[in-house]
């Protein structure tokens, strides 16, 4: 099993990492893709730890949309700091998590968008998967994956909260889904339904740890052991077993972002 997206060189981990990592293997997972953000020297020098302790962790690096903001003056810099964080680091296997949060808009939406851009150029040209963050931007995400061509290399929507017609859309678009915790969720119904829509070969599971811990963890610290409980609810949802899901999201893993 893998957990496709979590964030454990963050500071929630530093004081047990050993302990989360230990708990992960004994829980069946072989590999996770660690989210690294460009911008954060601490979080990507912690990666050095990580990648120390955990055999199976590959990583993912980007500039986030909450970040944006921070190369305002000069929007193409994030591209650059990103690809001098891949050249620093030899595990990664995709650039991410990026894209566009009108939710929170803690960037302007028009440097956001074209953070994005250069984010993608840079996937482009470095045969990279993309890891997508969208909220409450639907048609400005896919307008701007559309523009600039990211189907090129494969396309994540990475803690898929959308609906049955936003899952369509992504489907037909070529993209694969990733679900997290929320669908464990008792009135995470309509994303209980996505989960019964999407093929298995199209869907991977995650954590997003320390983020929206699955039930029964509601409340607590997330971590990469509890992407058990996401397999385990789809593996309901879908009719079939909990090594049936692991299995098939593990494969699309490995397709995606060759670990």
């Amino acid at each position: 099993m893998i957990d496709s997206h979590c964030h454990i060189a963050g500071p929630e981990f530093a004081g047990d990492l050993d302990a989360v990592v230990a708990r992960a293997t004994a829980a069946g997972l072989t590999h996770a893709l660690v989210i690294l953000a460009a911008d954060d020297q601490p979080e990507i020098e912690q990666a050095q730890a990580v990648a120390g302790l955990w055999s199976g962790v590959r990583f993912s690096i980007g500039v986030h949309p909450h970040a944006a903001g921070k190369f305002a003056a000069n929007p193409e810099e994030a591209a650059r700091a990103v690809a001098a964080a891949i050249d620093g680091q030899p595990l990664t296997r995709g650039l991410g998590e990026i894209g566009l949060d009108y939710h929170y808009d803690f960037s302007p939406r028009d440097i956001q968008q074209t953070v994005f851009r250069s984010q993608i150029a840079l996937a482009r040209d470095r045969r990279l998967p993309i890891v997508i963050h969208t909220r409450e931007a639907e048609d400005d995400t896919f307008r701007i994956l559309a523009e600039e061509q990211a189907a090129e290399v494969p396309v994540v929507l990475h803690c898929f909260t959308g609906d049955r017609a936003m899952a369509r859309r992504a489907l037909e678009a070529g993209y694969d889904l990733s679900l997290a915790g929320i669908v464990t969720f008792p009135r995470a119904t309509e994303l209980q339904e996505v989960a019964r829509l999407v093929p298995l070969d199209r869907l991977l599971i995650e954590t997003d740890s320390p983020f929206l811990a699955p039930v029964p963890h509601g409340g607590t610290r997330n971590e990469p052991a509890n992407v058990v409980q996401v397999a385990e609810m789809i593996a309901g949802l879908e009719g079939t077993t909990r090594e049936e899901v692991a299995a098939a999201t593990s494969a699309n893993v490995v397709r995606l972002l060759a670990p």
